[in-house]
């Protein structure tokens, strides 16, 4: 049995009045992928967020309940959010590289973390970018425009943008939902390789991604948490009706 990285005790949070999420307890183990399905607006991007509190920046946002990673509440009012991100990388259902050279994009996070020696810059970034599984196709580019390169690679690129500030946890907002089969299939590849020295923890709709990728899954619906356990026995013998309504496409 992996060791837990992350534990949430019953965290619920409220945009306003309105609660998104009820009373979520789950452990998530390190170094394996967690898949988070359920149909849209069931609050999985939602939970993914608070895990490196992307929802403090929504106004009128309110959390109640713990979230402990390494055994420390994160919304503890000494914990510094920038610190916390760094440690908690995320990768969006959009790419979003900055309009600058590849090289510049893998950086960045490094220099604004005080890393200026540029022989140690040169060293992350390639490093970053092997792990990206994206090196090869643009080592001999690195001052070209990140923009420049197809959906599926600057998709790897931004997760080697993540990479390159040394985080334990990466959290993925439906990495490939814009790209197509053959550059999902390197993504896939790609989170399987990474979990190796990663937690990952992954949102996705497509229910075959979430069956091939992670290790556990968790079943949202409606804000709820209504299973959670090793993927392939939620996927072959839930506990539970609902999810297996879900899984087997008869709502949602």
């Amino acid at each position: 049995m992996k060791e837990i990285k992350i534990k949430t005790r019953n965290l619920s949070l409220y945009y306003g009045s309105k609660m998104a999420l009820n009373s979520i307890t789950m452990e998530i183990p390190q170094k394996q992928v967690t898949a988070l399905i359920g149909p849209s607006g069931c609050g999985k991007s939602t939970f993914l967020r608070t895990l490196n509190r992307m929802n403090d920046l929504i106004p009128g946002v309110k959390i109640t309940g713990e979230i402990l990673v390494d055994g420390f509440n994160i919304y503890n009012k000494n914990v510094d959010a920038v610190s916390l991100r760094k440690n908690v990388g995320m990768v969006f259902q959009k790419s979003n590289p900055f309009a600058k050279s590849i090289f510049e994009n893998v950086a960045y996070g490094p220099k604004i973390n005080g890393i200026h020696d540029h022989k140690r810059l040169k060293e992350i970034v390639e490093i970053s970018l092997q792990r990206a599984a994206i090196w090869e196709e643009v080592k001999d580019r690195l001052h070209d425009s990140a923009l420049g390169l197809s959906g599926g690679q600057q998709q790897r690129l931004c997760i080697a943008r993540t990479l390159a500030v040394d985080p334990e946890i990466i959290l993925m907002d439906e990495p490939a939902s814009a790209l197509d089969p053959l550059s999902t299939s390197k993504i896939e590849e790609l989170i399987f390789s990474l979990k190796e020295n990663y937690t990952i923890i992954i949102v996705t709709h497509n229910m075959q991604q979430a069956a091939r990728v992670s290790d556990n899954t968790a079943f949202f619906y409606l804000g709820e948490l209504i299973e959670y356990g090793k993927t392939k026995k939620i996927f072959t013998i839930p506990d539970k009706k609902q999810t297996e309504d879900y899984i087997t496409g008869r709502f949602g």
